[in-house]
């Protein structure tokens, strides 16, 4: 289990989903002066060095966050998420990608709160030093060392009654979608109220639609997207696309979705199967979408490989 690590990962295509979508509830969230708790069960390391040795060797950045700087009109999700990503590179330039716990602490006001879970021993230690470089208040951010599914439980109900719970394992051990299944709900038997997201892979996996489908039968509000980038590989290896699954979503959410997929769609398209889906509890639509060339696109290009990289660099992580 402990094999994994984001950072081979950091800024692709399904990072650029789970964030952009993040990104978007702390900003509703913020709309109103109450405070409120984040808690996230699988934090990974926080920051990555894009130009690293880890997300340097993988270059699936490539075909992710690479081709949505300096596409053109990108839609207020995008550029929302865009702009978050922006105050990590002060100079311009994408060679840093900030995980969930970056850009939650980036949102947060004074009077909010982040619980963080990291279970793998490397990057909770990298957690730690990520949060030290970004000055976290500590009274305002607390991290445990251990299985976020387990460590959930106690901290709901929040003490604001009002929070944001980001579930995003993994799924490398194919029982993480019965954990999170079990998670979500006793989450909503303690916090009914709650903001649940829930990030998920589209794989070759049945475990996943059997996630997904369980999950839509939720007797909550609830709104379900999802953005494939290309077919499946033909021996079913690889990631083709995710999903974000949104209980309780921002009344907002839906509609920047709408306008924001098709150009997802078009713009990460690797072939002619990828499209997007948008479906909500009270009503569905179908799978869009139609590929075009891609663009590469807002901040500029990162540093070549092999040149100086910030101080952050050391974050070879997850999420």
């Amino acid at each position: 289990m402990f094999s994994y690590r984001h950072a081979f990962h950091a800024g692709n295509h399904a990072d650029v989903l789970k964030h952009a979508i993040l990104v978007q509830i702390l900003d509703y969230f913020n709309r109103k002066d109450a405070p409120y708790w984040v808690i996230d069960t699988h934090a990974g390391a926080g920051l990555y060095a894009l130009d690293g040795e880890w997300a340097g060797q993988s270059g699936e950045v490539v075909d992710g966050l690479d081709r949505l700087l300096g596409a053109p009109q990108p839609p207020e999700l995008v550029a929302r998420y865009l702009r978050a990503v922006q105050g990590f590179n002060p100079d311009g330039v994408a060679n840093r990608y900030p995980g969930s716990p970056a850009l939650t602490l980036h949102a947060l006001r004074a009077s909010d709160k982040l619980r963080l879970f990291e279970l793998h021993p490397t990057e909770i230690e990298v957690l730690e030093d990520t949060l030290r470089q970004l000055d976290a208040p500590r009274r305002q951010v607390t991290i445990a060392r251990e299985d976020g599914f387990a460590g959930l439980r106690r901290l709901l109900p929040p003490p604001t009654r009002r929070g944001l719970v980001l579930i995003d394992p993994s799924y490398e051990d194919k029982q993480d979608y019965r954990h999170t299944l079990q998670a979500v709900h006793a989450g909503l038997e303690r916090f009914a109220s709650g903001c649940f997201a829930v990030w998920y892979p589209l794989v070759q996996r049945v475990q996943a639609h059997e996630m997904a489908r369980a999950l839509e039968r939720l007797p909550v509000e609830w709104l379900h997207a999802t953005l494939t980038v290309r077919k499946p590989a033909p021996d079913g290896l690889g990631l083709h696309g995710s999903g974000m699954f949104i209980i309780n979503p921002p009344w907002t959410l839906r509609e920047e979705l709408q306008a924001a997929l098709p150009w997802l769609t078009r713009i990460l398209a690797q072939d002619a199967h990828a499209r997007h889906t948008l479906e909500t509890s009270a009503q569905r639509t179908g799978p869009s979408g139609t590929p075009s060339p891609s663009a590469k696109a807002g901040l500029k290009p990162r540093r070549p490989a092999g040149s100086p990289v910030p101080a952050q660099k050391r974050s070879p992580s997850r999420k």
